[in-house]
């Protein structure tokens, strides 16, 4: 059992907390999809922000759209593997979870969207 007297602290937790994170982006990229697509244009666009005549302030600002489409994704990861750890088997609340989590995803992009047409228009 878990005794939450007994969490490790101070460097110990960063170092295990890194090591967590590590694991998981390295399933993520293993595993799933989206993710390396949205990787691929978190790649695309870091140099393509140097192409535009915008402030660094700005660059950020188009980095940060396409960093939240990917902190969505892994909450959509996450909300699809807790569904699944529950029950394989076909339940509406199951469906709508995920369905609600795709939804945010989706919501992203057109932020993400939005963000860059915004800057750079």
């Amino acid at each position: 059992m878990f005794d939450v007297n007994d969490k490790p602290k101070g460097l110990k937790r960063i170092i295990s907390a890194a090591k967590n994170t590590a694991r998981a982006l390295n399933w993520l990229l293993k595993n799933e999809a989206a993710f390396r697509q949205e990787i691929v244009l978190l790649v695309m666009a870091i140099p393509l922000s140097f192409a535009f005549n915008i402030s660094v302030s700005e660059q950020i600002i188009l980095i940060i759209a396409i960093l939240f489409v990917i902190f969505t994704e892994i909450l959509n990861t996450a909300i699809e593997a807790v569904v699944d750890r529950v029950g394989l088997d076909i339940h509406p609340l199951s469906g709508l979870a995920k369905d609600l989590a795709s939804a945010a995803v989706g919501l992203s992009l057109f932020i993400a969207i939005l963000v860059w047409i915004a800057v750079l228009l």
